[in-house]
């Protein structure tokens, strides 16, 4: 009898938790919307009072996974959680909860991210780098040693973090987030060691400034910083979400199989101030 067409997708029969999956224009949407394409069920994790507290709002989080449903093939499943990662118990709490409902665990994508509140070296209090770190780093490594534990080392463990290229150029007005970051990449050979003897590959992913609204005019900064910033770019214009998306997608698949432990910068040619 011959393969369904899902049957031969490449994430088919396999489960994949994303975070930071709570608006359309956002990373973690196309992501997950790659995944569904390619045959993966879903288990996504949200938090819609940060996104409140952005000048660029929130979504319908009901809205956002109606939407991503239709992205499913035929015996594909979707699930979410609203959960606040910055908790001490959080991460273990998402795992526990995607375990609950999707059974066995084949990839987690680390998508979310704590922004604001941050400032320069000058600005920085215990308040703000314990934020941006409980969010950022601390949910991001236990949400993995969580899914690694849950992993009964078949293949096709995937694990990918982000990080924002800090080790490529200065962020000096948001050390906080620059901060937490930048462990991430420096954890990940060292991490990726431990996860790929037990059948897991762990990648970290710099998307480079990718517009998920926040580079629109008006929005978050000066029109005349958006031009110069524009124009770092060869194709005279700033990534889209789905940019690093594709990327992930790859590094997830079986096609992704021999890249291990790497910090991969998927920025589009993106030239930085010399």
């Amino acid at each position: 009898m011959p393969l369904l067409v899902e049957d031969r997708l490449p994430l088919a029969g396999r489960v994949a938790v994303v975070t930071g999956v709570s608006r359309r224009r956002g990373i973690g949407f196309a992501i997950a919307s790659r995944l569904a394409q390619m045959g993966a069920s879903l288990f996504l994790q949200h938090w819609s009072t940060n996104d409140a507290a952005q000048q660029w709002g929130a979504d319908n989080v009901g809205e956002v996974m109606a939407l991503l449903r239709t992205e499913l093939v035929a015996g594909a499943r979707l699930a979410d959680v609203g959960l606040d990662l910055s908790g001490a118990d959080a991460a273990d709490a998402l795992i526990e909860a995607a375990r609950a409902e999707m059974g066995h665990l084949d990839i987690l994508v680390c998508n979310h991210a704590r922004s604001g509140g941050d400032g320069t070296l000058a600005d920085m209090t215990p308040a703000k780098l314990d934020a941006h770190w409980q969010v950022n780093a601390r949910s991001t490594i236990l949400a993995t040693r969580a899914f690694a534990a849950q992993h009964d080392a078949r293949a096709g463990g995937r694990v990918i973090w982000m990080t924002s290229g800090q080790q490529l150029g200065p962020m000096s007005d948001e050390i906080a987030y620059a901060t937490s970051k930048a462990a991430l990449a420096g954890m990940t050979l060292s991490v990726a060691h431990w996860l790929i003897g037990r059948n897991i590959v762990l990648n970290t992913v710099n998307p480079g400034p990718v517009n998920t609204g926040y580079l629109d005019e008006g929005v978050y900064l000066p029109d005349d910083v958006l031009e110069k910033l524009r124009d770092r770019f060869p194709g005279g214009d700033f990534g889209q979400p789905d940019d690093p998306a594709r990327l992930i997608a790859w590094l997830v698949s079986d096609d992704g199989r021999w890249v291990v432990g790497q910090v991969l910068n998927s920025e589009g040619g993106y030239r930085r101030e010399g």
